[in-house]
């Protein structure tokens, strides 16, 4: 009997981290999930609660304090770790925040949930993700290279730090064996969306919201035997947004 792989999941709660649950489960791994809200009972797989960690990536000690958690539990081997998790604030009335309204403090948040644990959180897992020749999948976005009519300038620009950091890690963790991707979401239907959404639908290529499966089985894909020979590649899942 082949040994049961472990996926490493931030920002499992909603959305594309639901579905990324939902599809890796669907192939018989253990899924451990980390976000900042305790383990929902309505969650629909088997073991969730035992797999679950409850973690504040807004602050950095907590982060560090966490890795510790997740070694004991993921027992020796990490086959792969998908960084997920992203925050993206808005204005008092629901606005974009921009590079002349967002103060300070709102960057340093969104910064460290949406780059800096996937940092943390790789380094602290490296000989897991080392011993199992494993990967790590970073979410970015399409609004990591261009300017959104909906996501602040923290959240794109954490996310072009991102991409960029897929680069850094890949050509890092390579000799180890443990290969480094990330994908780039466009319009996805999911909590995070903003009104307005259905006129960017409109002008899209495919005319319609991405669904979070659909970025699951990308994400899976990087995961999988298929993709032995990707590395450092950013895959944009957006129905042609950005061309």
């Amino acid at each position: 009997m082949s040994e049961q792989k472990t996926l490493v999941l931030t920002g499992a709660s909603r959305g594309i981290g639901h579905a990324t649950v939902k599809r890796f489960g669907a192939e018989g791994w253990r899924v451990l999930t980390c976000s900042r809200q305790p383990f929902d009972p309505r969650c629909p797989w088997p073991g969730g609660e035992a797999n679950h960690i409850q973690i504040d990536l807004g602050d950095p000690n907590k982060t560090i304090e966490a890795i510790e958690t997740i070694r004991e539990r993921v027992g020796g081997k990490v086959h792969a770790l998908v960084n997920n998790a992203g925050i993206s604030p808005k204005g008092p009335d629901g606005e974009r925040l921009n590079t002349l309204t967002t103060d300070l403090r709102t960057w340093g948040q969104v910064f460290h949930v949406n780059f800096f644990s996937s940092v943390i959180l790789a380094r602290g897992l490296q000989a897991e993700l080392t011993a199992a020749k494993g990967c790590i999948v970073n979410v970015t976005s399409i609004a990591g290279s261009r300017v959104h009519p909906f996501a602040g300038a923290a959240y794109s620009t954490s996310k072009a730090a991102l991409a960029a950091l897929t680069r850094e890690m890949a050509h890092d963790f390579g000799p180890l064996g443990v290969r480094v991707n990330a994908i780039a979401p466009g319009e996805v239907e999911t909590a995070i969306l903003s009104p307005g959404t259905d006129q960017i639908v409109q002008r899209l290529p495919m005319q319609r919201l991405g669904q979070p499966r659909e970025v699951a089985d990308a994400i899976w894909f990087l995961c999988s035997e298929q993709a032995s020979y990707i590395s450092g590649a950013e895959i944009e899942v957006n129905g042609a947004q950005h061309v």
